[in-house]
């Protein structure tokens, strides 16, 4: 949900052009892809350096992250996710007729849309991301290992964000 939260964000500041300024500002965009890069890789270095196993987290005893701590995550992800608005300049722009009406109103009903769209797609895939760490709790050597797993998959993300190129591909 704070991911498709994430996304109106983007849809609204489309709306009114920021998109536009992001993309168009070689500064502006690094600075939201080197945030949003760092916040990958502080995760990654939170999750190495956690005691916390899948096999704990289980247990109905183990302190949890509240609902609203993930829903924040999920929107501080999005918006700073630069690809984000890069899809809605360089996509959402060709469903636009100006001849049917107010531009804003076109692009706020097609970024809801994908909101919608994504947060369905999402929450399938978390449900089926349950279904296997349910199986991975029996494995008792994915138990040991799997912050390291996780943790070095969200240092890579950022490295890969960090270092990913904003020149258009030929």
């Amino acid at each position: 949900m704070g991911i498709g939260v994430g996304t109106i964000v983007h849809t609204a500041a489309a709306a009114v052009g920021l998109s536009a300024l992001l993309v168009s500002s070689a500064a502006a965009f690094s600075v939201v892809k080197y945030l949003g890069a760092g916040y990958l890789v502080f995760l990654g270095i939170q999750r190495l350096r956690s005691k916390e196993s899948l096999a704990a987290a289980a247990d109905p005893a183990a302190p949890r992250a509240t609902l609203a701590r993930v829903f924040g995550q999920g929107i501080v992800v999005n918006i700073l996710n630069p690809k984000t608005a890069l899809f809605f300049f360089a996509f959402v722009p060709q469903f636009i007729d100006p001849a049917r009406g107010h531009v804003a109103t076109q692009i706020l009903s097609l970024g809801v849309l994908f909101a919608c769209m994504g947060t369905t797609s999402d929450s399938i895939w978390a449900f089926f991301a349950s279904r296997v760490a349910g199986w991975l709790r029996g494995s008792p050597g994915w138990t040991r290992n799997e912050r390291y797993v996780s943790g070095g998959i969200l240092i890579s993300l950022g490295l890969a964000t960090a270092f990913a190129s904003h020149a258009p591909k030929k």
